[in-house]
């Protein structure tokens, strides 16, 4: 690994130490399972106020991301970026913005269900640009807010 993805890494895994252990290790297994799913997707990192984000593009672009990991202490979620103009026939994706839509999740397993898992296939398949075929993904750091919401409940 390059000097740049260890620190990338690194920073990552600081990021994600602030949350209490159950919420560490959901986090880390959606990455891997997401990881597998999109091996050639750049993950794009936002450590910001409100949540903690790892984004998931064809591109370094923020716009060019179609769904993303979410964290807070209330719990963790996958949010569609497009998520509103998806097919969603179980109706499993909550919020009423225009855009964006999510699913909140207590296990990483949960992205392996089938109607889960067929919204991350439409979801990639609608993105602006298309995933590369092969390669890997790079982990960029795009933003660290200083102040933020605890990542824990007290």
């Amino acid at each position: 690994m390059r000097a740049a993805s260890l620190d990338s890494e690194s920073q990552l895994r600081e990021f994600i130490s602030k949350f209490k252990p159950a919420h560490r290790s959901l986090i880390r297994s959606l990455r891997k399972r997401l990881r597998i799913r999109f091996p050639s997707a750049h993950e794009l990192v936002y450590d910001n106020y409100n949540f903690f984000v790892i984004g998931y593009s064809a591109t370094e672009r923020p716009s060019d991301a179609f769904i993303s990991i979410a964290a807070s202490a209330k719990g963790i979620g996958i949010c569609f970026i497009r998520g509103a103009s998806l097919p969603d026939p179980k109706g499993i994706l909550q919020g009423s913005g225009k855009q964006t839509r999510f699913i909140r999740l207590k296990t990483a397993a949960s992205v392996e269900r089938s109607e889960v898992a067929e919204l991350l296939s439409v979801a990639a398949a609608r993105s602006r640009l298309p995933l590369p075929l092969e390669g890997r993904g790079k982990l960029v750091i795009r933003s660290v807010s200083a102040k933020q919401r605890p990542r824990r409940r007290s």
